[in-house]
Formats: C-alpha cells, structure tokens, sequence
C-alpha cells in the first residue's frame, strides 16, 4: 500500500507530465532568415523540405543527412557523383520555381521539421513564405540566393541546421573561390575580356539577358554578356540566328552536349566568330550544372573552370585537382581520374 508520502510524490509526477506534454515546446528557438522574419525552428532539425532546386542542392550541399527528397530527382547518369544517402529519395514537387507541384496536404504529409527556399528574397517569395507557413505550421525560412551572398547564406543555412563547422569550412572555400576570380580577372584588361553568349533550350537560341541570375556568372569572371535590348529586366528569353549574328559573341557557352554539336554543325551558327573560330565551350553537368541549371552552389565550381577556358595564361591553378578537391568538399564523393578527364574534355578548344 503506498503512503500518502509516497501518494504525493507521484501525483506530482503525473502533473508535470501532464504540464510538459501540454506546454508550448522547450526545445524550439527563434531564428531571422534573410529578409528578418522571425521563425521558431526545433533546436534540433532532422527533416528538411527544399522548396526548389536552387534549395535543394543548397540543402544537399550542407545537410545532406537531413533532406526527404528531391524537388526534381537526379537522373541515373548524375547519381554516381551523389552521396549514396541521396541518390534515391523520392522527387516530392517543389513550391516555387516554374510551377508549383507539392499540395500543401502532401507537404504535410511528408513531415519536414522545416522549408528553406533560396534565391530572390522579394515580397512575392516572402508572402509565399508567410503563405504556407500559416498553413501548414511548418517553419519556412527565406535564404538570400544572390551569388555574392553565398558564404554569408552557407553560414546562415549552416547555424540554423545545427552544422555550423561544416558550414564555416564551405564558407571558407567559397570565400577563397571569389578570391581568385577578382584576382585574374584584375590582370585582363577590360578590352580583352571576352564577349560571351550563353546557349541554352534545345537548340540553343534561349538564353538569359544581362542582369539574370542565369549569367550572373559570366558577369562575375569578367566577360561581357551580348545579350542586350531583349528583357532588360534580366531573365530568361527566346532569340533569333539574327540576334546572335549581331551581337557576334567571340565566346560561346552551353551545358549541353547536344546544344554543342548542334552550333558547331548548323549553317545558321556559321557567321557567329566564336564558331568560326571554335570557341565553343562545354562546361559540365554532372550532377548539376555549372553555369545555372539551378542557380545555386553548383555555380561555384564554374567560376574556375571559365577562368581556365577564358583566361588560360592567367588562371595558373591545375584545374584537375580544383574540381577534385570541389567535388570532395562540396557533393562528398570521390571522382575517379577518367570521370575528372571527361567532365573537362568540353573546355578544350
């Protein structure tokens, strides 16, 4: 029989219990994302929805562990440069981007502790961001895209998650990335820097006008974009063989194999000096593209190969160890010798 000592003792017990199971959660904290909204996160977050593919390879870059699927999901041929864990999870939709695919139902159903999305951070993306949360009470974080905010949103992405070390350390390599694009291009004069057009779509006539987020890279090793007087806003657009003739690019870029060939083969691409002279270069895709395709961290690494296609004189790293050492620290898997000489084989001339 239990005295009533003893009685107390538990009834005490029960109650904190009961006052725990009811009380707010102890263990949750308030962090600012991008544009200063205030979210209470869990303190410690193990499932993380990307709301597009700009967050999701920014998630799998710093978290991996921590991802429940793909906005679009790798193709077979991308896998082998993926970390094991990631390669088949499932392709869940995404909330922003070219149309939304996830319901909020199936959102919810999939449990995510929390949502990042990276990229513009403007009031349309912070009412998307409002929007769901509200709906779904799922924490939704906004993380400034911008290619010169990128150590600054490794960090911030990196804090939130609880993998600061991991974040400091990617940071640090962006940071010394940066550092050597301002430090070659410093040495070219600006009438000998080149003038680039980007080929895109099936054919290679979609391409993105200056100021977009799609050639924010080539902008940043230095080169001129041609594509001028279409979408002046920046963004996306469709051009004609007669806008590429007269803007004659001296350089021509693409992800595409296919695009390539194509430019190289077809008469409409002819007058173009950058195909009379064979300029025409591929930079890889493998898992993700290099030059947008999303734009996220993957653009990184195509900082250093455009130095060494656009400036060969001037960027004096060995470009071979530079991407084994990226996909090392940044995707986590080792490249072997012969997948390294292929990924580079498009930048030679």
């Amino acid at each position: 029989m239990i005295g009533p000592a003893r009685r107390l003792v538990v009834l005490l017990a029960l109650t904190m219990l009961i006052f725990a199971a009811c009380a707010p959660d102890a263990h949750a904290r308030t962090v600012t994302d991008s544009v200063g909204r205030r979210v209470e996160v869990p303190d410690t977050i193990t499932r993380v929805f990307a709301a597009g593919p700009p967050a999701g390879i920014f998630l799998y870059v710093v978290a991996p562990e921590k991802m429940i699927g793909w906005g679009r999901a790798p193709r077979d041929i991308d896998k082998a440069f993926l970390l094991p864990i990631v390669r088949d999870l499932p392709e869940l939709g995404r909330l922003t981007g070219r149309g939304d695919t996830i319901s909020a139902e199936r959102l919810m159903a999939a449990k995510p502790d929390l949502i990042i999305d990276l990229g513009s951070v403007n009031e349309t993306y912070r009412s998307i961001a409002d929007r769901i949360q509200a709906q779904t009470g799922i924490p939704y974080v906004l993380i400034d895209g911008r290619f010169e905010n990128t150590p600054a949103a490794i960090r911030l992405l990196a804090q939130i998650l609880g993998v600061s070390a991991r974040g400091e350390e990617l940071a640090k390599a962006s940071e010394a990335i940066f550092a050597e694009v301002d430090r070659v291009v410093a040495t070219v004069p600006e009438a000998s820097r080149p003038r680039i057009y980007l080929a895109r779509g099936n054919d290679g006539f979609e391409t993105g006008s200056r100021g977009s987020i799609n050639t924010e890279i080539i902008e940043r090793v230095g080169a001129v974009n041609v594509v001028e007087g279409i979408r002046e806003a920046g963004g996306l657009a469709r051009v004609s063989p007669e806008h590429v003739i007269g803007w004659a690019p001296d350089t021509i870029i693409t992800i595409d194999p296919a695009v390539r060939d194509l430019i190289m083969s077809r008469p409409e691409w002819q007058p173009v000096p950058a195909v009379r002279n064979k300029r025409v270069f591929l930079l890889p895709n493998q898992p993700f593209g290099t030059i947008d395709l999303p734009p996220s961290l993957n653009r990184l690494i195509g900082l250093p190969l455009l130095l060494h296609a656009l400036y060969p004189a001037q960027a004096t790293s060995d470009l071979k160890t530079e991407l084994r050492e990226f996909y090392r620290l940044f995707y986590q898997v080792e490249v072997q010798d012969g997948d390294l000489d292929r990924l580079l084989e498009g930048l030679r001339r």
